[in-house]
């Protein structure tokens, strides 16, 4: 069985390339018209436009800055004034992850995390959830981390930020249920994305021989966990979180 989002309007932030990519891919092929958001490239923001029309997709590109909540506003406005109001919005956008000692870390990049996975989703879901309720249907689905349940050391302001990503869907998911929307987060393990094209060999090595699947995670194992919680076979599914790891057991 396939999962059919005809009908549907999916917004990604983040969605030019890696993780977002894949998944706005994934759920254009499912039906959704899409809204493909970057903000700094604009290349591979097109490319990706141009590969979900060849496959027969139905796809739009929307620049803003994810964090910032007036563009936000402006962003979701654009994408209902193309394709009708986001029923799913799938927030995806990140900064660059450096690990640190906490030495190392100061105020300001702790703040950045947080704007990102916590105020980036709020700002997010103000903007589309009236819509939600007057549609009596609405998926918020946001790209979280198995690093939260794992416990990485030297990763303390992105582990932190995502735990409160997790936290506010799961507050979100009770809130919003009596309205016909669910909130979930799918927590990929080590995807290998260009976010991770110079990471040491020996670290990627080292975590693969952890993977019980004994394969490396796709783009598509990611996006089709977020396919499924977007469709309406997933109705009852709210408040969860989905370990994309091959089996390597996060906690």
């Amino acid at each position: 069985m396939s999962f059919s989002l005809d009908g549907h309007v999916a917004l990604v932030t983040g969605s030019s390339r890696g993780l977002g990519k894949g998944i706005v891919t994934e759920l254009a092929l499912a039906g959704a018209r899409v809204a493909i958001n970057y903000f700094n490239q604009p290349e591979p923001a097109h490319a990706t436009l141009d590969e979900i029309r060849d496959a027969g997709g139905v796809a739009m590109l929307v620049r803003a800055d994810a964090s910032d909540p007036e563009q936000v506003s402006d962003m979701v406005q654009a994408v209902a004034e193309k394709f009708g109001p986001v029923d799913i919005l799938v927030p995806n956008a990140t900064p660059n992850q450096p690990q640190k000692p906490i030495e190392e870390y100061d105020a300001e990049f702790y703040q950045q995390m947080v704007d990102y996975f916590i105020l980036s989703p709020f700002h997010l879901a103000q903007a589309v959830v009236p819509g939600m309720k007057e549609k009596g249907w609405g998926r918020i689905i946001n790209v979280t981390t198995s690093a939260y349940h794992s416990a990485f050391p030297n990763f303390s302001a992105y582990v932190a930020a995502k735990g409160g990503q997790i936290g506010w869907s799961r507050s979100m998911s009770v809130e919003l249920a009596p309205f016909g929307i669910t909130v979930n987060t799918v927590a990929p393990g080590w995807i290998p994305t260009e976010r991770h094209d110079n990471d040491p060999q020996e670290q990627k090595e080292s975590y693969f021989e952890t993977i019980p699947a004994g394969r490396w995670g796709t783009l598509e194992d990611v996006a089709h966990a977020v396919v499924y919680f977007a469709s309406r076979e997933a109705s009852f599914v709210t408040g969860q979180t989905l370990c994309v790891t091959g089996g390597l057991t996060p906690w």
